[in-house]
């Protein structure tokens, strides 16, 4: 457990399986996206605490209190030969923000990167939220103007893997 001022960071545990779902609501609801909220506690608690997980969250409390939450997993740089840490969320209800929770959770992924010889913590963040890019700044983190981040979801998700079932025999990158 790693403590930051008043906020403390720990590892999330099955039992707190309830509590992600309510924060992870929390962010979308923050967002303004929750139209795109569809989690499913039993497939995040199989993802997060199955045979094989796919992520990892780390839990900020105030005292007793749960205040945020940071979910990450494993990517891999090929030009480094390492792997890296990257951060899909990081959420403080906006009632606790300014108590050290986002720098705890922050911190504490930055310890986990050194622990797992991680090259790099990286993240992205919507453009419109002026108070996380400067938080982000704040502590040394760089935009990376180079990069834009791409997403296939939903049905052109399904389309595309269908399509290679559609072109069999053919080249599929010929037009």
């Amino acid at each position: 457990m790693i403590k930051h001022g008043t906020a403390t960071v720990r590892q999330a545990r099955p039992a707190d399986l309830v509590l992600i779902a309510a924060l992870i609501r929390g962010l979308a609801e923050y967002e303004n996206h929750t139209q795109d909220f569809s989690l499913d506690v039993d497939e995040l608690n199989r993802h997060l605490f199955g045979p094989k997980p796919f992520a990892e969250v780390l839990i900020a409390e105030l005292g007793e209190e749960p205040i945020g939450f940071a979910l990450f997993f494993h990517n891999y740089s090929t030009f480094l030969g390492k792997p890296g840490i990257y951060m899909e969320d990081l959420f403080v209800l906006p009632s606790h923000r300014g108590c050290g929770a986002g720098r705890a959770l922050l911190t504490r992924l930055a310890e986990i990167a050194i622990e797992r010889d991680c090259a790099r913590l990286e993240w992205s963040v919507l453009k419109w939220n002026k108070e996380a890019v400067g938080f982000y700044h704040h502590l040394g983190a760089a935009a990376d103007d180079d990069r834009n981040t791409y997403r296939i979801a939903g049905k052109p998700l399904f389309e595309l893997a269908s399509a290679s079932k559609q072109s069999k025999g053919r080249n599929p990158d010929v037009s």
